[in-house]
């Protein structure tokens, strides 16, 4: 399992704004891959995929402000949603 958090993104800053998610929960996401998009008054931030694993949980949403640090998500192993049965 891995934690998606708030990266540092310099020394006056300590809190962002999440712009937007490029991913939901169960999409497969591989290392480097776009998970999501920061917002400071200083800086613009893109946050990719440490890890390969699928997205199991996104604890806050597009709009809200997070602190450096914070957890926003998480990733665990696994190869993505279930596919929908065929009706």
């Amino acid at each position: 399992m891995q934690q998606i958090t708030v990266p540092a993104m310099g020394e006056s800053i300590t809190e962002g704004t999440i712009a937007r998610w490029a991913v939901k929960v169960g999409d497969a996401v591989k290392q480097g891959d776009l998970l999501l998009e920061l917002e400071t008054d200083k800086v613009n931030l893109e946050i990719s995929a440490e890890a390969d694993g699928v997205i199991q949980e996104i604890t806050r949403q597009e709009g809200d402000t997070v602190k450096i640090g914070e957890v926003v998500g998480v990733i665990g192993a696994g190869s993505g949603a279930p596919a929908a049965a065929p009706a």
